[in-house]
């Protein structure tokens, strides 16, 4: 084979493998030349084909039950499920001992001591039903009732208004009631009002109280007392929730045997699951031992006197005087007024500018606060122990001027520190059955703690001088500041914090204040 020839034979292999390549370019329609129709993209070339492969789903079906049986009985997984159930255990223990630990060292609460409703809050004496309402019967009373309840009174004293002629045993009649104070059927219709707002009615039924001694003369003693029983068990019957009654010593002393069965029947008359009946003695003796050797001898749950009304004792021995009582007595069988119904008005016996301040005294005191009509807006005796009785609206619809406006704006504000007061007592452990400890008296000042337990400690603090003082309250108890919850000094503003150490009260000024408990 020539040069010649070889070249050729090359020349027709690279035309061949042109001729291929150029067929794979071809578009993929017939053309023209092969006599096929005309592509309907005329001259479109062949292109790049895209073709979409669906990805397999990948599904997670996680280990069979017989793998996991396999997995869960290996040693290891073995030991660490055991060291997890002995941290649980262990974790649950240690919490239970610190619970333990903290119920063991926090302090106890202290043991609520016995109270009867009587001890809840102030008594208030309606001595002459006539002047008390303007109606002048019981009716009017009953229609008081709702006004008595925004006072937030526990008890209401009533009468006496049975029948008792002066001086006239013979015509004494326990069981009736007097046509200047109503009629049964009224004292009924007041003993439902009363008990539907949860009043208590106590009757006074000293037999002489018009007389010269309430159980008349010694000789009628004995026949008046005998007397007394089935009455007791008249009125008892009534719905009464206690009995009043004035010169208790005498019965006691005359003949003791009549005195045990008056509060046999008094306080051992109550049915289950009903409200006790309190049996209220009121004396005449003023001295603190007197009083105390009383409350030991006569058996009653509560004895008036006129201690606190003496005019002629001071601070310090009014001081001394609850300090004795409250150390020798159950602070349940202790109770104080100022006034009543043979005495008068707290206003008239400590002066119209001191009201506030003996309200806050008696409401402070341990013990239950008996209060005459009319002492929580500072009604003044003037010719007779039984004025008639101011009604105020607690919000006025007349306008008044000068004097009128004066007076009636200090009676509005005067009811509203009762009624604080007799709310914040009601609520208050400290106040309510706490205990007593003197801080501070002089000739002219007195101030005491009131405590209970783990609640809010109370300081009450008195000035009866005419002059301004400064006390010095330090004591262990006693924190550096207390907050002012109450005050008749215009310059203690409620809220705020004084310095105990230094605490500063106008003239004829009182003062309460609070600190929390610490432990």
């Amino acid at each position: 084979m020539t040069q010649e020839d070889s070249d050729v034979d090359l020349k027709d292999v690279k035309d061949l493998e042109l001729n291929e390549v150029d067929q794979e370019k071809q578009p993929m329609t017939g053309g023209e030349e092969n006599g096929d129709a005309a592509s309907p993209t005329g001259g479109e070339k062949n292109g790049t084909v895209n073709v979409k492969i669906p990805e397999e789903e990948i599904k997670f079906t996680g280990l069979s039950k017989e793998e996991l049986l396999r997995v869960a009985g290996t040693p290891g997984w073995v030991r660490t499920r055991w060291a997890l159930l002995v941290l649980f255990w262990l974790g649950w223990l240690g919490m239970l001992a610190g619970a333990v630990v903290l119920i063991l060292q926090a302090p106890r609460c202290r043991e609520l001591p016995a109270t009867s409703w009587w001890n809840d809050g102030p008594l208030y004496q309606v001595g002459d039903v006539k002047a008390f309402t303007e109606a002048e019967n019981l009716q009017g009373l009953e229609q008081k009732i709702e006004s008595l309840f925004q006072l937030k009174v526990k008890g209401l004293v009533v009468g006496p208004i049975h029948v008792a002629p002066r001086d006239e045993p013979m015509n004494l009649r326990l069981e009736e009631v007097s046509r200047e104070a109503g009629t049964l059927e009224q004292f009924r219709g007041l003993l439902q009002a009363a008990h539907k707002k949860s009043l208590s009615v106590v009757l006074d039924l000293t037999p002489n109280y018009k007389g010269s001694g309430p159980w008349f003369s010694n000789t009628s003693v004995t026949n008046v007392a005998e007397r007394m029983k089935s009455a007791l068990v008249f009125w008892l019957n009534q719905g009464v929730d206690g009995v009043q009654l004035s010169g208790v010593e005498r019965v006691a002393n005359v003949v003791p045997s009549l005195w045990a069965d008056i509060r046999a029947i008094i306080q051992n008359g109550t049915q289950e699951g009903t409200p006790k009946r309190v049996l209220i003695g009121v004396t005449e003796k003023a001295s603190a031992d007197e009083v105390s050797s009383l409350l030991d001898s006569l058996g009653v749950d509560l004895l008036l006197s006129g201690m606190l009304q003496s005019v002629r004792s001071d601070a310090t021995e009014r001081a001394q005087s609850i300090q004795l009582l409250y150390s020798a007595h159950n602070q349940t069988k202790l109770a104080w007024s100022l006034g009543g119904r043979t005495e008068g008005h707290l206003a008239s016996l400590g002066g119209p500018a001191l009201v506030k301040l003996h309200q806050l005294l008696l409401f402070s005191l341990p013990g239950t606060p008996v209060f005459n009509y009319g002492d929580e807006i500072g009604l003044v005796d003037e010719d007779t122990k039984f004025p008639k009785m101011l009604w105020d609206p607690v919000t006025p619809k007349e306008e008044l001027n000068g004097t009128l406006k004066e007076e009636r704006d200090e009676r509005l504000s005067c009811r509203k520190v009762f009624t604080t007061l007799s709310e914040l007592r009601g609520k208050e452990p400290s106040l309510l059955y706490g205990d007593f400890l003197l801080l501070f008296n002089s000739s002219s000042a007195l101030a005491y703690l009131r405590s209970w337990d783990q609640n809010e400690r109370y300081v009450a603090a008195f000035n009866w001088a005419s002059e301004g003082v400064s006390l010095a309250l330090t004591h262990p108890a006693l924190p550096r500041q207390a907050v002012v919850v109450l005050s008749t000094d215009s310059s203690l503003a409620p809220q705020r914090r004084v310095d105990l150490t230094d605490l500063k009260m106008g003239p004829g000024q009182a003062v309460l204040l609070k600190f929390p408990y610490t432990p």
